[in-house]
C-alpha cells in the first residue's frame, strides 16, 4: 500500500511538471502573439516609426521567450526530481 502511495505522488509530480510547462509555453505564445498584433496595428498607424516598432518588438519577444525557457527548464528539473 505504502509503494502505491510513493508511485502516485510521483506521477502526479511529473503530470504537473509537464502540464507547467505546457502552461509557460502556451502563455509565451499567447503574449508573444498580443505583441505582435500590437506592433502590426502601430506600423500601420505610424509607417515611419517601423524600425523602432521592430526592435522593441524583437526586445521584448526575447524577454518573453526568456522567461518561457526559464519555466520549462524549472519544470522539466521538477519532473526529473
Amino acid at each position: 500500500m505504502t509503494m502505491l502511495i510513493i508511485l502516485a505522488e510521483l506521477a502526479l509530480g511529473k503530470l504537473s511538471a509537464g502540464l507547467g510547462a505546457g502552461l509557460a509555453a502556451m502563455a509565451a505564445a499567447y503574449g508573444i502573439g498580443k505583441i505582435g498584433a500590437a506592433a502590426m496595428e502601430a506600423v500601420a498607424r505610424q509607417p515611419e516609426a517601423s524600425s523602432d516598432i521592430r526592435s522593441n518588438l524583437i526586445v521584448v519577444s526575447a524577454f518573453i521567450e526568456g522567461v518561457a525557457f526559464l519555466a520549462v527548464i524549472v519544470c522539466a528539473l521538477l519532473a526529473l526530481f
